[in-house]
């Protein structure tokens, strides 16, 4: 049946135009965990990541991480956590959720484990909500992990105001939760609940949110066993149930992928539910992609179906990434520092500071921008050269600019060098000193961005 599903929606093209779905048009993502962290006035969606051309899952090896004030201008924040950088994982870097607990971010993920080939729920941390992650193992206790979610409630229980963590997970028609330790790293085996006889049809990939004071669990579901997966959800008085099944609000539709997966957030005041289909790819069901429309719910606190929309969140404008990527984050997202140091000397800097001492020709730093389709993007740098002009090549994948000169400047600042054209998958920025022409003084790269461009632009 699934098979038949995937040939049927192969049939579906999507014209991007002025729509807002699906949401980024510059990538493949799929899962989509939407969160508002406090203190901060962005809307953040973390993802898990397709490669193009793929016709299976198996080889999803990373994440990324989007955020927007507008829900229009996005920035992709690049790659956030990859199986390389994860030593006890070996492959399937599948669904994740991101959580802000006791002043940190996490990142709640799921990779097959090493030698077993079970899967298990990761943790990964940062101090900044772009990452990169640093993975500290995996949760103790969670058999079989896959499609973890993380809930904090609000009841305060800690002495920082941090609420109570709840660990979720599903997969092949089951469903868990279970309370966390404080460290995350745990979860306590005397809550842990079997959810599955309360979640008609559940299959895998639950989130939980709270709405007038009533737990909503949300989860993909096959009726039964038939591809592909419809989302449904139950409402229950406590976070770890029982729950109340209460049916199907995104029922199949046209162009959907064979799986689904999201999860509900509220910004400025409106409830929106993030999902994925195969829009961007034309039907491809493992080349997907992030979706978003508003979530309602009636007088009785019932959720009203979604119908997918190319409308979207409805803003007249069409949606606009542009990747932010960080010289600074090196190998953790997956680039590479040559010769070269980070520092904060220079303030004003994006992050967690910038790359200089680019003293020998060849000194350079490597970033990793990942796209869907061979596209053209205005290609800028921000950078700081105090002590006069400076001369660098640029290279993308095997393309070499050569002789970008970088203008004196005691601050950082912003250069548009035009425009650029990557190919689909992964495309290597390197930016490295110039051996033909010497460069004067120090020289500090900030981030580099790369900004979408239309063809109708």
């Amino acid at each position: 049946m699934k098979k038949i599903f995937l040939l049927l929606s192969m049939c579906f093209v999507l014209t991007v135009g002025s729509a807002q779905n699906p949401v980024f048009t510059h990538v493949f993502t799929a899962d989509p965990s939407p969160h508002v962290w406090p203190n901060d006035d962005r809307l953040w969606v973390y993802t898990s990541h397709d490669e193009p051309g793929s016709n299976n899952h198996y080889g999803m090896t990373g994440y990324h991480a989007f955020s927007t004030t507008d829900m229009v201008n996005w920035t992709d924040h690049g790659r956030i956590l990859h199986l390389e950088n994860v030593d006890w994982a070996e492959s399937h870097a599948w669904a994740m959720d991101a959580a802000y607990y006791r002043g940190k971010y996490y990142l709640i993920y799921c990779m097959k484990e090493a030698g077993i080939g079970l899967f298990r729920t990761g943790v990964a941390r940062s101090d900044r909500p772009e990452g990169p992650f640093t993975d500290l193992g995996y949760i103790k206790g969670v058999e079989f992990g896959q499609d973890p979610a993380i809930f904090i409630d609000d009841d305060a229980r800690l002495p920082d105001g941090q609420g109570t963590p709840y660990l979720f997970w599903g997969h092949d028609r089951q469903c868990y939760g279970a309370e966390l330790n404080d460290d995350l790293m745990s979860i306590k085996p005397e809550t842990e609940v079997d959810l599955k006889p309360q979640l008609k049809y559940v299959f895998e990939g639950p989130w939980v949110h709270k709405y007038k004071g009533k737990y909503y669990l949300t989860y993909p579901g096959l009726t039964p066993r038939r591809w592909p997966e419809k989302m449904f959800y139950g409402v229950a008085d406590k976070p770890l149930g029982p729950y109340e099944y209460k049916g199907c609000f995104i029922d199949d539709f046209e162009g959907q992928s064979g799986t689904n997966h999201g999860g509900i957030v509220t910004y400025k005041g409106k409830d929106i539910m993030f999902y994925h289909s195969a829009w961007l790819s034309g039907g491809l069901s493992e080349t997907r992609c992030v979706m978003a429309d508003y979530l309602r719910y009636d007088k009785e606190g019932n959720i009203i179906p979604i119908v997918p929309s190319k409308e979207g969140l409805a803003n007249a404008k069409r949606t606009k990434t542009t990747l932010k990527l960080e010289a600074e984050n090196g190998f953790a997202a997956g680039g590479d520092l040559y010769n070269v140091i980070v520092d904060t000397y220079i303030q004003d800097y994006s992050g967690r500071g910038y790359v200089t001492n680019f003293d020998n020709p060849y000194d350079h730093v490597s970033i990793l921008a990942q796209v869907a389709k061979p596209s053209k993007y205005r290609f800028k740098v921000r950078y700081a050269s105090p002590a006069g002009e400076s001369n660098h090549n640029v290279l993308i994948n095997s393309h070499q600019y050569r002789g970008f000169v970088f203008p004196p400047s005691e601050t950082f600042t912003e250069i548009d060098f035009g425009i650029v054209e990557l190919k689909a998958g992964d495309n290597l920025v390197r930016i490295f000193k110039s051996n033909w022409k010497p460069s004067k003084g120090q020289f500090a790269i900030d981030y580099i961005k790369l900004e979408q461009v239309f063809d109708d632009e």
